[in-house]
């Protein structure tokens, strides 16, 4: 049985230190302040590329000084290292043979780093590679700012699952960062626009999507927002629904062009020649974008490599990336459509290769509106992160941020199925609760696994976590009364609790798994959650009624046995043939669960239900009898 879902919203940080915004992204990052004055980048150089060199004598190096000389330093010099957050080495893969360092794996298949130092080596992860650029960010706002900065904001794509969340949040601490909220990427574009650009006065309401191609990630997010209409009313900014690729970027633009230009795969490549090829390849994508044609010209340790490269080659090249993020806006704009009609207003541009002309001719056609840049796309998100964190500071009033999760969350019941108790595109902070028996008579222990997907079965799924629920008192299989709770926080962090009513035990747990999900596995999730819904939905009922119809066989063949005596002929004939047909389907179903009409299951458990009514009666006549007071 499902209970009731209520939600609450934690509008507010309470602090006099300032909050930063911060925009951790897969090429470059940067930090900003809001205040009365309005949200603003910090620093001269706004652009700190998120590249890290880490130094013989054991210094780092971080930013422009990182990316220029990261050729005359090979393996030292960490770049993109975003696509590794919160990923395993075999999630990796396809991007190994590109990567200009080595990737190692560390505890539980965990994506590391291996910095070759002298005559031995370091092992890092992402998040300690990405601390350190958020300790530089950090050190940029102080020294602008004149105060001490210890809090932000930071976001994220917002197709990042929980382990790239959490990741995120470790990397924010370890560089002594109070990590206050994690919000969307497209989320911050949208509040920096509405704000900043006077989307919210134009307009009592519209319906905006935000098409943020970065780096190294994607998302569309259909937002409505919503204009104050009095004073002291608020703006309302809600997320009706997003989609995305965590593994769909500028990078991927550049693996291509390193492809024509060398002719093949770069992975019988040494370090050095990898990052020398990475580097003319990233310089053809701009010249590209301003101009006609590039000329690629690089020296390799085999040899130069030279090649005229035409606008048209290019475009002919990415076209099929740009194509599958048009798919994921089709489905954004789905997802938004089922919670009401909705017409798209203003289509905002966000990342550096938005400004990719194919991207916004094929942007423009697909919604049928003139693409809105009138803000840098390069520093929209982390001026938008800068004005949550002025809200969540309470500098900026009048605002309220309504985000969502992307991918439904659930646990695992009995035959492999998966309950789900928050649907993806739910609003955060997002909480539910259901209830839930065991199967088998005297158990003492349930284990709870969490898991994140839109099929059916568990098996189809990405499992999270699990844990376990220990010390219940014996009891008949059905007795137990588990209460589970899912609470999504703001951060779109997941945590799960389990109360078994009858004996008071409790267990938590916050989902941090080792890794996140592939772009293979979400695109597999959702396409075959379409693609396989009739029977995946036929298959959780017929599971459904396997662990129901043995409890009921169970309970009824007990008092059968105990009481059939007592019955009258016809019931006593009638319930044993009803019991026999039941087990029958039952145990077809337990062998093959096709080979059963889920239909006919039900109507011969019902059917036993109803006949058992007189069992019943019977059973709790003799039992008041055997406990009357006896004289």
């Amino acid at each position: 049985m499902r209970t009731g879902r209520k939600r609450s919203l934690s509008l507010r940080v309470s602090s006099g230190a300032p909050i930063v915004g911060i925009d951790l992204g897969t090429t470059n990052s940067l930090v900003a302040f809001c205040d009365q004055a309005g949200p603003r980048v910090l620093g001269d150089d706004a652009l700190v590329p998120s590249v890290v060199r880490f130094e013989e004598a054991g210094g780092v190096t971080v930013g422009r000084e990182a990316r220029e000389r990261a050729a005359d330093f090979p393996g030292r010099t960490i770049s993109s290292v975003k696509r590794l957050m919160g990923r395993s080495v075999t999630d990796a893969q396809a991007d190994l043979r590109y990567l200009p360092y080595r990737v190692v794996g560390g505890e539980n298949d965990t994506a590391r780093v291996e910095v070759p130092l002298g005559t031995g080596a370091r092992v890092v992860s992402p998040q300690e590679v990405s601390s350190l650029i958020l300790r530089s960010l950090k050190e940029r706002a102080s020294a602008a700012l004149g105060v001490a900065v210890s809090r932000a904001v930071i976001t994220v794509p917002a197709y990042f699952d929980d382990a790239q969340r959490q990741a995120t949040r470790d990397a924010g601490r370890l560089a002594g960062l109070e990590v206050v909220r994690i919000v969307n990427e497209p989320t911050a574009a949208a509040l920096a626009y509405g704000l900043g650009a006077g989307v919210t006065e134009e307009k009592g309401e519209r319906i905006v999507a935000v098409y943020d191609l970065g780096g190294g990630t994607f998302d569309i997010s259909i937002l409505r927002i919503t204009a104050a209409r009095a004073e002291g009313e608020a703006s309302f900014f809600e997320v009706l629904a997003t989609a995305g690729d965590t593994h769909l970027g500028g990078d991927d633009a550049d693996h291509a062009l390193m492809r024509l230009i060398l002719g093949s795969d770069p992975e019988s490549l040494g370090l050095a020649d990898r990052r020398l090829l990475q580097r003319e390849a990233e310089a053809v994508k701009w010249k590209l974008t301003e101009g006609e044609a590039a000329t690629a010209e690089v020296t390799l340790s085999s040899g130069t490599r030279r090649l005229d490269i035409s606008r048209g080659q290019y475009e002919e090249l990415i076209r099929p990336l740009v194509n599958r993020t048009l798919e994921h806006c089709r489905r954004a704009v789905s997802d938004a459509s089922a919670r009401g009609s909705i017409a798209i207003d203003r289509v905002i541009m966000v990342g550096g290769m938005t400004r990719t002309p194919l991207v916004r001719r094929a942007v423009g056609e697909h919604f049928g509106l003139e693409p809105y840049i009138a803000v840098d796309p390069d520093k929209v998100v982390a001026l938008g992160a800068a004005v949550q964190g002025s809200i969540l500071s309470g500098s900026t009033r009048g605002a309220l941020l309504l985000d969502v999760i992307p991918l439904s969350l659930g646990i695992e019941t009995v035959g492999g199925a998966v309950a789900k108790l928050i649907v993806r595109n739910s609003t955060v902070p997002a909480k539910a609760r259901e209830f839930f028996s065991t199967s088998v008579d005297n158990q003492t222990s349930i284990r709870l696994s969490v898991f994140q997907g839109e099929r059916e079965m568990a098996a189809d799924c990405r499992r999270l976590g699990e844990f376990h629920l220990r010390g219940i008192p014996p009891m008949p299989a059905g007795i137990p009364q588990l209460e589970v709770e899912f609470l999504v926080d703001s951060s779109g962090v997941l945590n799960v609790s389990a109360h078994e009513r009858r004996s008071g035990k409790r267990a938590a747990l916050q989902v941090i798994p080792n890794h996140g999900l592939t772009r293979e596995e979400v695109d597999r999730m959702e396409r075959e959650s379409f693609a396989h819904a009739r029977e995946d939905m036929t298959r959780h009922r017929i599971v459904d009624l396997i662990a129901n119809s043995a409890l009921d066989l169970k309970w009824i063949g007990e008092r059968f046995q105990r009481y059939q005596h007592i019955l009258e002929p016809e019931n006593r004939v009638e319930l044993q043939k009803r019991i026999d047909e039941l087990r029958s389907i039952l145990e077809r179903a337990r062998a093959d669960w096709k080979s059963v009409d889920a239909d006919v299951f039900y109507r011969a458990k019902d059917a036993l239900d109803k006949s058992s009514v007189r069992l019943q009666e019977v059973g709790i006549a003799m039992s008041l009898r055997d406990s009357s007071p006896k004289v």
